[in-house]
């Protein structure tokens, strides 16, 4: 009975211990039951957790924070100030001054106070009645700051950032996925590569077992046995540097999969799955304007620039507003009793006029030179921006065509050295021909097979530079 315990005991301590063990690794490796991360699911990944997308999307944040604040120059405001003296039983003054501010959008701000104020030394020119005066006017400016002032150049501003923000967003996700997609095209080569040196090592294997046989049956010299053998060391030295080479490309591929901000591990296992150019097409949502040979007005650098220069505009016209005299002007009425409307007249009113201005502007006409030589710089910037762009789509969409045929020829190339090599073995069994001349076709199509690796993952990069130039900033994950 006893025995039956411990043995019970066990079962359920080693049913814990691997429910223990499938959670920590669950959480720092990548769980793919098929043992396949698909291309569309790798971007997935990258677009939904990893920090350099999130810290991207906290620039359009910044941007929204930076209108809320702009906005609050348009908030209204109450203000109350009140001040007493009193020494040795004599109160000098009691001042009480509330009032509420209402600014618009233009240089016109909306004003409501109340004042009320006391004492026998207070200045004659604050005498109000016992029970306090209300006031109700308006303050407004006729040259300088009507049409636009420092308030609303902010918000203009900050409205222009937030489209700014939108556009370096974009700018900031396709250079993430841009430097993702190419990892994951190296991590698909490494593993190709992998799996054509792991098939012609075999084809090794099985060439020294059969010489093997051939010269114990005396067939064949004893000298093939040490060239086919040299041949498959070769095959094996060249396989553990194609997995190092996939193992380094695999953990460069990790650096981009994180999930809830924990980074995750590519498992051993797990590999990526071979892409057609229709489907890469697709995801990056690249085929209908594929024949574009300029970049998009909505490209995200094109709209980053144009932002900022409207907010030199901006800046522009309130350089030029500042040219204009000051001449502020400030109308209230007055009366004892708010409730009673009417009692809001001319006759009892108070009235205040303010007006200066510089004699050389030299402060002034120097903002406005300066903000005209940043447009300029700006616009300078715009051309040689679009020019560029440009320039780089046709040189991709070039590279991506010469890619094209270059894949073909090498597809027909190695047809060609795989009918060599079966030939040369063909005539190797019949006597015909030496090991040495087949191991040399081999390497030729190993090479030839390399090459259009190479070749494939160029014209993927090539794909996914054009999507970059492009700007395009969303894919199709769905």
């Amino acid at each position: 009975m006893n025995r039956l315990k411990s043995i019970i005991l066990a079962i359920l301590i080693l049913c814990f211990t691997n429910t223990v063990l499938g959670q920590i690794q669950e959480e720092n490796s990548l769980d793919v039951s098929s043992k396949i991360l698909t291309f569309k699911e790798f971007l997935g990944f990258v677009k939904k957790h990893h920090p350099l997308v999130k810290q991207a999307n906290l620039v359009l944040s910044i941007g929204e924070a930076n209108l809320l604040k702009a906005r609050g120059g348009f908030d209204p405001k109450i203000e109350v100030d009140f001040d007493r003296k009193k020494f040795k039983e004599i109160e000098y003054f009691e001042q009480l001054n509330s009032t509420f501010k209402i600014p618009t959008w233009y240089g016109v701000e909306l004003k409501a106070n109340f004042e009320k104020n006391s004492g026998q030394f207070l200045d004659p020119s604050l005498t109000v009645p016992n029970e306090g005066l209300y006031s109700a006017g308006v303050s407004f400016s006729l040259a300088q700051g009507l049409l636009i002032n420092e308030r609303m150049a902010v918000l203009k501003k900050a409205k222009i950032f937030v489209r700014q923000s939108q556009a370096d967003r974009e700018l900031l996700v396709n250079k993430i996925i841009v430097e993702a997609s190419k990892a994951y095209f190296e991590w698909l080569q490494a593993t190709n590569e992998q799996k054509i040196y792991t098939n012609f090592l075999d084809n090794a294997q099985e060439r020294l077992l059969a010489i093997e046989r051939s010269v114990e049956e005396g067939d064949k010299a004893a000298i093939d046995v040490t060239e086919a053998r040299i041949t498959f060391q070769n095959r094996k030295l060249e396989l553990e540097a194609a997995k190092l080479k996939r193992r380094k490309a695999s953990l460069k591929v990790s650096n981009y999969l994180w999930l809830n901000e924990i980074p995750l591990q590519l498992e051993e296992e797990v590999l990526p799955k071979p892409l057609e150019i229709e489907m890469l097409e697709n995801i990056l949502n690249i085929n209908p304007i594929l024949n574009n040979n300029i970049p998009s007005e909505n490209h995200p650098k094109l709209l980053s620039l144009q932002a900022k220069i409207d907010g030199l505009e901006v800046e522009r016209k309130l350089y030029r507003n500042y040219l204009l005299p000051k001449v502020n002007l400030q109308y209230n009425f007055l009366s004892e009793n708010y409730n009673r409307p009417n009692s809001f007249n001319t006759t009892n009113y108070k009235a205040f006029v303010n007006m200066s201005f510089p004699l050389f502007l030299r402060k002034e006409r120097g903002n406005l030179k300066l903000t005209n030589y940043k447009i300029q710089d700006a616009e300078f910037e715009q051309d040689a921006t679009i020019f560029e762009l440009t320039n780089k789509l046709n040189a991709i969409r070039f590279e991506i065509n010469s890619l094209s045929k270059q894949i073909q020829i090498i597809e027909e190339i190695i047809i060609d050295y795989e009918t060599l090599v079966t030939a040369e073995e063909r005539k190797f069994s019949l006597g015909e021909s030496s090991l040495f001349l087949i191991n040399t076709r081999e390497q030729k199509l190993i090479d030839a097979k390399l090459k259009e690796n190479s070749l494939l993952t160029k014209r993927l990069k090539s794909y996914v530079s054009y999507f970059n130039f492009l700007g395009l900033a969303d894919i199709t994950l769905n």
